[in-house]
């Protein structure tokens, strides 16, 4: 894969990596809001979990999901390996890299696995 394309592909992951932190911190300052709000006697009953669970469901499992291939592929960057399915090996398309920067699969991989769920 040419470099100048990773380059810009990692760069558009990063965007993407920051949107979703901050859309996680513009849902923690309502989260934040919502707790000074209640009474200081009702947030010791509040256990530390509830409050786990209630930040990653402020998250959206669709980002939780988005976040992790991200993740995943700034760790292809790194390895050189980007742009490659990690299924099959072939190479991703650009162009469905660049509509899907984190795109992990080929096509043919993505629509196989796909159809195996469901």
């Amino acid at each position: 894969m040419e470099k100048k394309f990773t380059g810009q592909m990692k760069t558009r992951l990063l965007e993407l990596k920051e949107e979703i932190f901050r859309h996680l911190a513009a849902e923690n300052e309502e989260f934040k809001r919502i707790l000074h709000d209640e009474d200081p006697k009702d947030l010791g009953d509040i256990a530390t979990d509830d409050i786990d669970k209630k930040m990653l469901e402020a998250l959206g499992s669709q980002d939780q999901k988005r976040l992790n291939q991200i993740e995943t592929a700034l760790y292809q960057i790194e390895l050189g390996k980007y742009g490659k399915c990690v299924t099959c090996g072939n190479k991703i398309p650009e162009g469905r890299l660049e509509a899907i920067p984190y795109a992990l699969m080929c096509l043919d991989c993505k629509t196989r696995e796909e159809r195996r769920n469901r």
